[in-house]
């Protein structure tokens, strides 16, 4: 055999791999990078097109965040506890307790105030200890003689007090986010010490709640938690309500008294 016989057989034999490797034409070739298969160049827009989504930054007081952070224990501190377990393991939030958050930005959907417990132990209990009582007594006592009609605008009223007031007590009253930007300083904002955050003019931070919340008219203690932009509307209407449902109730009963 000749040495051009050698070399022509040497060309014809394949690869010792074992694998081909793949044919790509010089015009396929760009600023030396060959072209991607199909599958790896479609993921890249879904890839793209994800958004992070940032989880808010509420202004909290710095001294709790602290004191959290350096895990003190203090009577307050141990009266939050209680206060997180009473709630379902809630996730403390200043001086608030989140039951319910969104799992995208952690903005919470349920959350409860500090004076929670004279909500569920005082308020709840008054409005349907004296409600059940009246109905027992007035309302289905057939010895009274109240019209039947009085029933069909006393339930839903009661009703509407009782969902007014939760939804006053358990939505987020307007928990602001925390802005340590100055160029907020220059539009107008306010610079609060207490949560290390510049406030918008109408945000107040609350003493009780441990938070700025938006639109901060008051802490009220019949509702467990405090007033702002979130839940004036329904802490309006329970308001409403409640007074309608208590002169109602008393003078309903004044007028069973005299007929009885």
């Amino acid at each position: 055999m000749t040495v051009r016989e050698e070399k022509e057989n040497k060309k014809k034999t394949p690869r010792a791999s074992g694998t081909a490797a793949p044919d790509i034409e010089l015009g396929e070739i760009t600023n030396g990078i060959a072209p991607t298969s199909a599958a790896s160049t479609s993921s890249l827009p879904q890839e793209e097109s994800r958004t992070v989504v940032r989880r808010k930054q509420f202004a909290v007081s710095t001294r709790w965040e602290r004191d959290i952070a350096e895990g003190r224990t203090s009577s307050r501190n141990k009266l939050r506890a209680c206060n997180n377990t009473c709630c379902c393991c809630a996730k403390p939030l200043g001086g608030m307790h989140v039951l319910w958050e969104r799992k995208s930005d952690g903005s919470p959907i349920i959350i409860a105030g500090p004076l929670w417990p004279f909500c569920v132990f005082i308020t709840v209990p008054l409005i349907v200890f004296i409600s059940g009582v009246f109905v027992y007594f007035v309302l289905l006592n057939d010895k009274v003689g109240l019209p039947w009609w009085i029933q069909c605008i006393y339930y839903p009223m009661l009703v509407i007090t009782l969902i007014s007031l939760f939804f006053t007590s358990c939505r987020n009253p307007g928990l602001a986010e925390r802005v340590t930007d100055e160029e907020a300083g220059r539009s107008g904002w306010f610079w609060n010490e207490q949560v290390g955050s510049f406030r918008p003019p109408g945000t107040m931070y609350c003493r009780e709640c441990k938070v700025l919340i938006e639109g901060y008219d008051h802490l009220c203690p019949w509702t467990g938690t405090g007033i702002g932009r979130g839940n004036m509307t329904a802490f309006k209407c329970f308001v409403t309500s409640v007074n309608l449902l208590c002169y109602g109730t008393i003078a309903l009963a004044c007028a069973a008294f005299l007929l009885f």
